[in-house]
């Protein structure tokens, strides 16, 4: 569903930032390629995105750190700059490994839940809800949650999310573009 999202993204003139797994970047590289043609980021998701990444010691941390960091660079052309760890989860031996490979840890301030939750009113509050300037709103392109149609969550929350955006003044810009 990433060609629609970035089509949505395009007919309301937004950018953002696409947070990738390394190995599913090696499987759909022109779509990496395409991400970048139309003016957004990729960044680094880690190269398998495991649930127990949290755990790793920081041998490990660094391995799936930099493969997808080497994967995403040979992809694109371009390093990424941020890193978002597995649901956000990490453990004290993060962040010396993000200073050795030259990248800053990214989180969120807010959330819609939006691979769990079918219910695209209840994502939209999520992520509106003392909605401001600089929050960072985390969606997802892949493992999205289905409405009761069975349509993604992010088809029908994305549209909507960006005209309240509008409304407000808001502009959806990268992380690069908005943390130098």
């Amino acid at each position: 569903m990433t060609p629609q999202v970035l089509d949505i993204l395009d007919r309301h003139q937004a950018k953002a930032s696409f947070f990738c797994i390394g190995t599913l970047a090696a499987r759909h590289s022109d779509l990496c390629r395409e991400i970048i043609r139309r003016g957004h980021t990729i960044e680094n998701h880690s190269q398998t995105h495991s649930r127990l990444f949290s755990l790793f010691d920081p041998w490990s941390i660094h391995r799936e750190i930099r493969e997808s960091q080497q994967t995403l660079t040979r992809i694109t052309g371009c390093a990424p700059c941020f890193f978002r760890p597995t649901a956000g989860l990490r453990n004290p031996g993060l962040e010396p490994v993000l200073a050795h490979c030259g990248l800053r840890l990214c989180s969120w301030s807010k959330r819609g839940f939006d691979t769990r939750e079918g219910d695209t009113d209840v994502v939209l509050a999520r992520l509106t809800h003392d909605l401001k300037g600089g929050d960072i709103l985390l969606l997802h392109d892949g493992n999205a949650a289905r409405t009761k149609e069975g349509k993604p969550v992010i088809l029908d929350v994305l549209p909507r999310l960006l005209a309240i955006l509008a409304q407000a003044n808001l502009r959806p810009v990268t992380l690069r573009s908005a943390i130098p």
